[in-house]
């Protein structure tokens, strides 16, 4: 067993998986893995950079993250960081921060990296199953961007594209620095236009129709799952490889664009983080499921996080 950590810096969270992994029988045993919304992508689409706020709530993090991975004596440590900071003109500014606290500096991956990533990360457990089908396409809904991946037992195509629950709020729904509750027929309308032509760019290039299992990570899927399954509080063990049918996404993505900030924070399994961009997040994975015709996401908790790992282990 190796003792590896990894580090999931994107646009609405960071994240923190420290596990014993074992390369020989494709085991990680998680022994520490958690979530901290600190939205580092905070008006990165309008300003082209990060706020000095998002800045200071992204490092507090980090110090966290810093006592666990010394509390558990990690071997190995990779920290990634994936839209916003590829987007932002001072991120120099984050790579010194991250470099100070935790002794490694953050790599800013390629979308392309992103995706290999999340489809090793989603589908190392699936590979064995016989009642899914393959090819799958993995379909990571980050916070700026979406990342789409078409393999069977290795990646054939991926692409990513700047689509995400963050950027559409606040490209789509904020007037006047504030989310509007709930969002116009014209406001939807205009960001199922931004969506439908994210999606167009991505079929360029990865055969999505192809699929036969589509496999849906990251906030955004968790959260619709959570409320699919009615669940009372957040529980990933309920939600790993739950299947959430198409008529039940669509209706939960309905409800959730007709809803106030009040409302949706009703939800028991919400993230408070996730109140202001989950409407948006839903509406990205009912146009993805109703482009290729999926009748079913089938939900992941693993993601990029295990896929780094591995990448170490």
């Amino acid at each position: 067993m190796t003792r590896v950590a990894a580090v999931d810096c994107g646009t609405n969270s960071i994240r923190l998986l420290v596990a014993d992994a074992d390369p020989e029988t494709g085991e990680l045993v998680d022994l520490d893995r958690r979530m901290t919304i600190v939205r580092l992508g905070q008006g990165v689409d309008r300003t082209g950079r990060l706020a000095p706020e998002a800045l200071e709530r992204t490092f507090a993090a980090c110090r966290e993250y810093a006592a666990a991975i010394k509390e558990y004596g990690a071997q190995r440590l990779r920290f990634v960081a994936t839209s916003a900071s590829r987007d932002a003109e001072n991120r120099d500014e984050f790579v010194r921060g991250v470099l100070d606290i935790l002794g490694v500096e953050p790599e800013v991956i390629t979308g392309d990296q992103e995706a290999e990533f999340s489809f090793t990360g989603a589908t190392k457990e699936l590979k064995g199953r016989t009642d899914l089908a393959k090819p799958f396409l993995v379909v990571d809904i980050g916070g700026g961007s979406t990342e789409f991946v078409v393999g069977d037992d290795r990646v054939r195509a991926a692409r990513s594209v700047d689509v995400g629950c963050v950027r559409m709020t606040e490209r789509h729904l904020v007037v006047d620095g504030k989310v509007t509750d709930p969002p116009t027929a014209g406001q939807i309308t205009a960001m199922r236009a931004d969506i439908e032509a994210a999606l167009d760019l991505a079929e360029r290039t990865v055969p999505l129709r192809e699929a036969h299992t589509l496999v849906g990570l990251a906030g955004s899927v968790t959260t619709v799952a959570a409320i699919a399954l009615g669940l009372e509080e957040y529980d990933s063990t309920k939600i790993h490889h739950a299947r959430i049918g198409l008529d039940r996404v669509r209706s939960i993505s309905d409800e959730l664009l007709r809803a106030t900030h009040e409302e949706r924070a009703a939800h028991p399994a919400m993230h408070p983080g996730r109140v202001d961009v989950i409407a948006a997040g839903a509406l990205v994975l009912l146009a993805i499921m109703e482009r290729i015709g999926a009748q079913e996401v089938v939900v992941s908790e693993h993601d990029i996080l295990d896929g780094i790992a591995w990448s170490i282990a």
